[in-house]
């Protein structure tokens, strides 16, 4: 009871939280994109595309499809137009519940729990109306000229009946138009007359217009190319003169160019022998100064190669220290853990032994204490049993000492040996009649100190006290009589026993 008054509180809280899970995996639910989930009851929610948690037995979920439905719409019978004409109109239309609040409130009023086909029965009924009403406002030609203008028409008309219901339409596209009388084909015809007459005047205005461009084309082209050919002649002379001008200066240019290269050819090579003169000596200065840059960057070298030589041999040699004395402490270190290891494993298998022993002990200490206690009731019992009979024992010499009493008055004239020896006769009968209690146990434990001899000593007490009792009954001191038998006094003289002696062998 204390138990559960102390972790009451925990219990309570470990209830709550396992009946709020329960509750959340039974209620939970995860509405797909194209449906919605309508819970109600405590607070009314539409899910969408998301999750969401119902209440279990006080919240209810109903589902509402917000898929695409196509509706086939087709006047069941002809349906006058503005001009009179019977005609039927084959359309398709899709629709879909609206996915705004106050869409889906009207939806799940009308359609909540509902298949397509229930909602395409529905919206079916309306739009055929409404095609009905917008074919009576509209005349044939203009429906077959313009279905896009009619399909708008029905729409518009359509949409505020559809959306009291929470529908809306997504698409409205007319398939067929038909008649009765065929009018809608000789529409067709007279137009496709007008089309080929249109078709024929375009062709022959065409014809004629493509032969006037191919004269004039050839004539421009005649034209064109003998003034092609005249303005190419007028260049060919031209070119020709130009040639010639070009020629003559291009002559007189070479001939200066040709002096100026003789000229310009000297100048150069003065300078160059110049240069090259001037080059040698700075070729032969760089070079003293190469082999003195090369002679001190050998050395510099060479110092570089034995200082390197000499840091690597030295940087080896400490990580080499480094690397024996870091082993040498990890070896240390990993012998002393597995001393220590084995140490704590001795010290834990010692305690262990320890306890099982100690525990043994006093497993042993109880089991020998219950024994004992036992061995001692027994004892105790056989003790009483024993001191019981000696009483009876002792009643019944006490009754036969009377008796020998009797005899002891006669036999005053004995003499003393006489009565020592009847005495010592009967001893051996009152020890066994002590004893003989003992023999139906079959065995004895002693415990403690002093026990056996304390056995020994009642026995000897009870065997005394009936030899006693024996003794007082005929008035007898036996120590008397045995003392006057040694010194030979006669058996009358200790007959009669002072008070006060003590009787107790």
């Amino acid at each position: 009871m204390e138990f559960i008054r102390e972790y009451s509180g925990a219990i309570g809280i470990a209830v709550g939280v396992i009946l709020l899970v329960l509750i959340v995996v039974s209620g939970y639910c995860k509405a797909p994109p194209d449906e919605a989930y309508i819970i109600s009851g405590l607070r009314k929610r539409v899910l969408i595309g998301r999750a969401g948690v119902k209440v279990p037995f006080l919240e209810r979920l109903d589902k509402l499809s917000l898929k695409l439905i196509s509706v086939d719409v087709k006047t069941a019978t002809s349906v006058p137009t503005a001009d009179y004409i019977n005609i039927r109109v084959d359309s398709v239309v899709n629709i879909k519940i609206a996915d705004t609040q106050e869409m889906i409130s009207l939806a799940a009023q009308n359609f909540l729990n509902q298949d397509s086909k229930y909602i395409c029965s529905v919206a079916r009924e309306v739009l055929e109306g409404n095609v009905r009403e917008i074919v009576g406002q509209m005349g044939l030609q203009d429906m077959v000229n313009d279905r896009k203008k009619f399909a708008e028409k029905v729409q518009e008309n359509a949409s505020p009946d559809l959306a009291a219901m929470g529908l809306e339409i997504v698409s409205f596209n007319v398939q067929n138009l038909t008649d009765e009388q065929g009018l809608i084909e000789n529409l067709g015809i007279d137009n496709t007359t007008k089309i080929q007459k249109t078709a024929a005047i375009t062709k022959a205005e065409a014809e004629r217009d493509i032969q006037i461009a191919q004269a004039k084309a050839r004539k421009e082209s005649n034209d064109a190319r003998v003034q092609a050919e005249t303005e190419i002649e007028q260049k060919n002379n031209e070119l020709a003169i130009r040639k010639a001008e070009l020629k003559k200066v291009s002559d007189i240019k070479k001939a200066e160019a040709d002096a100026a290269y003789d000229i310009q050819q000297q100048e150069q090579r003065k300078t160059i022998e110049v240069t090259s003169s001037m080059a040698d000596i700075a070729k032969t200065e760089q070079a003293v100064i190469l082999n003195a840059k090369q002679a001190e960057v050998k050395e510099q070298a060479l110092n570089a190669e034995v200082k390197k030589k000499a840091d690597a041999e030295r940087y080896r040699l400490e990580q080499e220290s480094q690397a024996a004395l870091f082993k040498r402490s990890k070896q240390a270190e990993a012998e002393l853990y597995e001393q220590q290891r084995e140490a704590e494993a001795k010290k834990a298998k010692a305690e262990a032994q320890l306890f099982e022993q100690q525990r043994e002990a006093e497993a042993q200490k109880a089991k020998a204490e219950a024994l004992k206690f036992a061995k001692l009731q027994e004892a105790e019992g056989i003790r009483a049993v024993g001191e019981a009979e000696a009483n009876a024992i002792r009643a019944k010499a006490l009754a036969e000492a009377e008796g020998l009493n009797k005899k002891a008055e006669a036999m005053q004239k004995m003499q003393e040996a006489a009565v020592l020896q009847m005495y010592f006769e009967v001893l051996p009968q009152i020890a066994k009649a002590v004893a003989e209690p003992l023999a139906s146990v079959s065995s004895i434990t002693m415990y403690g100190e002093g026990n056996t001899a304390k056995m020994i000593e009642d026995i000897t007490k009870s065997t005394n006290q009936v030899s006693a009792g024996m003794l007082d009954g005929i008035g007898i001191d036996l120590k008397s009589m045995i003392n006057s038998f040694v010194t030979g006094r006669a058996i009358g003289q200790g007959m009669a026993p002072a008070a006060g002696t003590d009787t107790e062998s």
